[in-house]
């Protein structure tokens, strides 16, 4: 392909890109952010969030492909960058991704029922406390596996459809996952045993018949659950299984996450919410994509604390104080 053709391909991958997944480097410097052409873009937040600036500094420092599909879910660990994507869980070093040398660590398959079953995994989620991850996605069960054997534990079965997001209960070893078929489960690690089974849609506060049941987006914080969907995004009391908020937003909510004494989401809009436990929308926050897939804060280093958004765009917007958005950063 002669230059000019590639560059016409890129600009047309360009305008058709989603960024599904986001994860920042255990320093605190690098944000990784995995596309729907199963590309992985590292981009350095040090250089971005300098004084000297240039419009190269929002651009990758490094970029791979990591799956043959889209990199639906990631999530790093003190040493590893781990992706998901159409079937498989893969590894890669964040020494060697910081050399700008992207080869693969190592890749695992959970035990699918058929051979020929090749399940999106478009949901990671780290378990410090025994150096494990828990994954689902399209084959309707959660898998947990032992990052220092590569052994798969446990799997968590009664979904009877695509499992969309995870969350744990750090405190009580339990761990949430909500699905297409409406519910959200919630399962005991060590036993594999179900403790609790919600039917959003059924609770006629939260019910919207028109959007549909799917859970898409779900998080925790000690007793308290936010999960949302077609569904209302709404807050949970778990140990009385009880709804107690619902905040009044018409549009389908893809993330959710409690931060200090708020809750941020985000979803089929081009903004960000603000939202207090009470169910005041304190603020909407506009970011560049018109639908938001991912919302990830840089915990990591505090100067480089960022809040980030990503989804339907080339652009994943990045929040220095969370009221606006600072700049973009860009794919190249």
């Amino acid at each position: 392909m002669v230059p000019r053709e590639m560059d016409a391909q890129r600009a047309l991958e360009l305008l058709h890109m989603t960024v599904f997944s986001q994860s920042v480097s255990p320093c605190g410097k690098y944000l990784a952010a995995g596309n729907n052409y199963g590309e992985i873009a590292i981009f350095s937040l040090s250089a971005a969030l300098s004084s000297e600036a240039k419009e190269e500094s929002k651009k990758p420092v490094v970029s791979f492909t990591a799956h043959d599909g889209p990199v639906y879910a990631m999530v790093s660990t003190e040493r590893q960058l781990l992706s998901s994507g159409n079937g498989e869980l893969r590894a890669w070093n964040w020494s060697d991704i910081v050399k700008k040398g992207c080869k693969e660590a190592w890749s695992r398959r959970p035990p699918y029922r058929s051979s020929l079953e090749v399940p999106e995994i478009n949901s990671l989620q780290l378990n410090p406390k025994d150096n494990s991850i828990l994954l689902a996605g399209g084959d309707c069960a959660v898998h947990a596996m032992d990052l220092e054997s590569g052994t798969f534990t446990h799997e968590f079965r009664g979904h009877s459809d695509y499992v969309h997001c995870l969350a744990l209960r750090d405190q009580s070893q339990e761990c949430l996952s909500g699905s297409e078929d409406g519910t959200v489960r919630m399962w005991d690690l060590r036993t594999g045993a179900q403790v609790h089974l919600i039917e959003v849609h059924k609770y006629e506060e939260c019910s919207r018949p028109q959007h549909g049941k799917w859970i898409r987006c779900l998080a925790t914080d000690c007793d308290w659950m936010v999960c949302g969907g077609g569904p209302a995004l709404t807050l949970w009391h778990l140990r009385s299984v009880t709804p107690t908020t619902v905040f009044p937003l018409p549009h389908c909510q893809q993330h959710v996450m409690f931060y200090q004494d708020l809750i941020l989401s985000a979803g089929h809009s081009p903004a960000i919410n603000h939202l207090q436990i009470s169910g005041e929308v304190r603020a909407q926050i506009p970011c560049t994509p018109r639908s938001v897939h991912s919302l990830c804060v840089n915990e990591h280093s505090p100067e480089h604390k960022v809040l980030t958004a990503a989804g339907s765009s080339h652009k994943v917007d990045v929040f220095t104080n969370f009221s606006y958005r600072a700049f973009s950063l860009c794919f190249a």
